[in-house]
């Protein structure tokens, strides 16, 4: 990158970066997301999504749902021309937690691969998913790679009964645990999408427990992939100041009454 604090011998000066990108305080934020993910296109931002799920039973080997993921991705991005994806996939016995960071196209991918699960009833590898967060526009990834792990936890306390109250701390110590655990697998170089064992035995405590997983997946306030689509591309009606002051848009006519 060219140093501007330093004028060359026989050039001239270049501009100032800030009368390229525009003086207002949206173009110099859009402009130093672009310089953090070593973008050209101010139309690639990048989003964080997040979603749990339960298995399906008649998964046998779960490593063959990291591997599908794997290559769902791959068309995404060769239908959409979308960012790569990064995040991690967490398999216990019985549910996932999912985590991804790419452009909203390749993210609203998933999302309708998801419900176009559903049709597929228990044949599905992925059952009854619930959308935990959608954050847009992040400043940066916080994970180098997209990875799967297998945890070999117990299947145990599963009944717990939480309080409504109780939700919400749920979702923040699980969204705290997931970004502990991307920034705690910078550490290691990047490689197979398989996550050694020793990495999560080092951090148990990042693991989320299998119980709040059972009881986000029973949150009604939680949506589904179906529902966060139907608010999404539902057209958005908006009622203009113009249709409630005189004269009207539309020409009215007059009708006679017979006295």
């Amino acid at each position: 990158m060219e140093d501007y604090g330093r004028a060359r011998a026989g050039t001239k000066k270049p501009e100032p970066a800030a009368e390229k990108v525009g003086k207002s305080f949206f173009h110099q934020l859009i402009h130093k997301r672009m310089v953090l993910n070593g973008k050209d296109d101010p139309k690639s931002l990048l989003h964080r999504l997040v979603f749990v799920s339960k298995i399906s039973t008649e998964l046998a080997d779960k490593r063959h749902l990291g591997e599908y993921w794997e290559r769902q991705f791959h068309h995404f991005q060769d239908d959409c021309h979308g960012e790569g994806v990064t995040g991690t996939l967490l398999l216990y016995p019985s549910y996932t937690i999912h985590v991804l960071e790419s452009s909203s196209d390749v993210l609203y991918c998933v999302l309708r691969q998801l419900r176009s699960m559903k049709a597929s009833g228990d044949r599905a590898l992925v059952l009854d998913p619930k959308i935990l967060v959608m954050s847009h526009n992040i400043p940066r990834r916080l994970f180098s790679q997209w990875s799967y792990k297998v945890l070999d936890v117990p299947a145990q306390h599963l009944g717990v009964q939480y309080s409504e109250e109780a939700t919400e701390s749920i979702i923040s110590e699980c969204l705290s645990k997931l970004l502990k655990i991307g920034k705690h697998l910078t550490k290691y170089p990047k490689g197979s999408k398989n996550i050694p064992d020793s990495v999560f035995e080092k951090v148990p405590e990042l693991i989320v427990p299998q119980a709040s997983i059972c009881h986000l997946l029973q949150c009604k306030e939680l949506l589904t992939p179906e529902q966060f689509l139907q608010a999404y591309d539902a057209p958005v009606n908006i009622l203009l100041d113009s249709d409630r002051v005189w004269p009207t848009p539309v020409h009215l006519k007059a009708v006679e009454t017979k006295s």
